[in-house]
């Protein structure tokens, strides 16, 4: 290996840093965009004095950094990116429940402790994977369909008085309809991505933007608009979720992240979903602060806990104040509004963050170990110096420069998220969503296309189902699994 410079190593790690803030706060700019065109740009930067190493640090650090910020537009503005459109409902729900700063600290929180979790499983599963990665590979397709199983069989929809025994299969025949509805219009999709033209390029076009974008992003944004919801005037930034709970939010995310990036075909999105399954729904009193709920009367009680007036079954609605103390009824259900799920969207948080995170380091050590590339920055690395190169002394630095990287990032990631607040609550919540939902409409077709728009234009009134059919939107990410279960088939 090179001699290594300081200075230099340090301002690889923050150009990647301050990359990652740029592409994790804007949607549809993805950090592959970057790494790719790094990769193309590194033999310029090589003769003009500066070695590929360097280059391949700030695509590293943009990494890292990337899975920090990428929360922010998702809980302020209800925009995801393939990493974080599960989290766009609980991070939604807790901005309008005035802890959207929370919201944010948290996934930091979630980001950061994975990357000390990871290092814990680095050797491990290295050894494991290295061993067991042909057998898993021939049975990749059962395992996501054992994960898809867990998830219908998990599905218990809104539990109201009075549903009757027959209810949950209910629920469980829609969360089946959605999650094949959205699986077919994702193997539609994928066979014609070809269709993609963008007006702007800034790198391969992907269905998954308009998709994802429709699915999760516009989807919610025009059920507030519908909903009448309101950004509180306060926030919060405080930890109000339970030790236990944040802890094992960390490993189960990053668990989940560390297992899939061995894995071809399998993102961050479907290693979220093995982690929702560790996070329970039921209510636990210890990590709810009740105390006035036992002075009120059992209708309020209900009316509290469960969003749902008891006075007025007959119009199954729900009844929502968005944080602002007003009372309404809606058509809209959304399961993370009930109090006693507040502190599992929270814990959901914190295990997405972990994911994500853990996912882009293990990208780098299933690369090293058995050589193949899981990501856009795994393969503009292997572009730039390949995986031969990569001695002990290497692979610390490289490890040196993601630990500096998650440390600029938690800081940066907390400041923003305690200050887009500020900014947010001075706005009309209706126009911005009105705003947003047009930017998403306009990104989509700059980055996409014309048919990009078409997709993003079916996917949100399928995103809807869910309030709809009272299940959970998880659902619908059969958009990736069922293409990627019949690619292993």
């Amino acid at each position: 290996m090179p001699e290594i410079s300081l200075s230099l190593l340090f301002i690889a790690v923050l150009g990647g840093y301050l990359l990652g803030i740029f592409s994790g706060l804007l949607p549809g700019i993805h950090t592959n965009n970057f790494a790719l065109a790094l990769a193309a740009f590194a033999p310029f930067l090589a003769e003009q004095g500066i070695p590929p190493f360097y280059i391949v640090i700030v695509v590293l650090s943009n990494a890292i950094s990337h899975t920090f910020h990428d929360i922010v537009p998702s809980v302020f503005l209800g925009a995801p990116d393939g990493d974080t459109a599960l989290a766009v409902l609980p991070g939604h729900r807790l901005l309008l429940e005035g802890a959207g700063a929370e919201a944010v600290r948290l996934s930091a929180l979630g980001s950061a402790g994975s990357v000390a979790a990871s290092l814990l499983f680095v050797l491990p599963l290295s050894l494991f994977f290295k061993a067991a990665y042909p057998f898993l590979e021939e049975y990749m397709a059962w395992v996501l369909l054992s994960v898809v199983f867990i998830m219908l069989v998990g599905e218990k929809g809104e539990q109201m008085p009075g549903s009757g025994p027959l209810a949950k299969y209910r629920y469980k025949i829609s969360a089946l309809f959605l999650f094949l509805i959205t699986g077919f219009l994702g193997l539609f999709s994928f066979a014609r991505e070809a269709l993609l033209v963008p007006v702007i390029n800034f790198g391969t076009a992907t269905v998954l933007l308009p998709l994802l974008s429709g699915l999760f992003g516009a989807s919610q944004l025009v059920i507030s608009l519908f909903t009448g919801s309101e950004i509180p005037e306060e926030s919060t930034s405080g930890l109000n979720l339970s030790r236990k709970r944040i802890i094992r939010g960390i490993l189960t995310g990053s668990a989940a992240g560390s297992l899939v990036a061995w894995l071809p075909g399998i993102s961050s999105s479907i290693a979220a979903l093995l982690a929702r399954l560790f996070v329970k729904d039921d209510f636990d009193r210890k990590d709810l602060d009740l105390k006035g709920l036992d002075q009120k009367s059992p209708d309020q009680k209900s009316l509290d806990r469960r969003g749902l007036d008891l006075k007025d079954m007959g119009l199954k609605g729900i009844q929502k104040d968005g944080g602002t103390g007003k009372s309404g009824t809606s058509l809209f259900w959304d399961p993370e509004a009930d109090p006693e799920l507040l502190e599992s969207s929270k814990e959901f948080i914190v295990s997405v963050s972990g994911v994500n995170t853990s996912n882009a380091i293990f990208g780098l050590v299933a690369f090293l170990v058995i050589g193949k590339t899981r990501s856009g920055a795994m393969a503009a690395i292997n572009e730039i110096l390949g995986v031969g190169v990569f001695d002990i002394p290497t692979v610390l630095l490289c490890f040196s420069a993601v630990l500096l990287a998650s440390l600029f990032s938690y800081f940066s990631t907390v400041y923003i998220g305690n200050n887009a607040h500020r900014l947010l609550r001075k706005l009309d919540y209706s126009k911005l969503c009105a705003g947003v939902l047009l930017g998403l409409a306009v990104m989509v077709f700059l980055f996409t296309g014309l048919f990009g728009f078409f997709l993003f234009l079916i996917s949100t009134p399928i995103g809807m189902l869910p309030s709809f059919m009272k299940i959970r939107k998880s659902h619908a990410m059969g958009v990736i699994l069922l293409p990627v279960i019949l690619y292993f088939l």
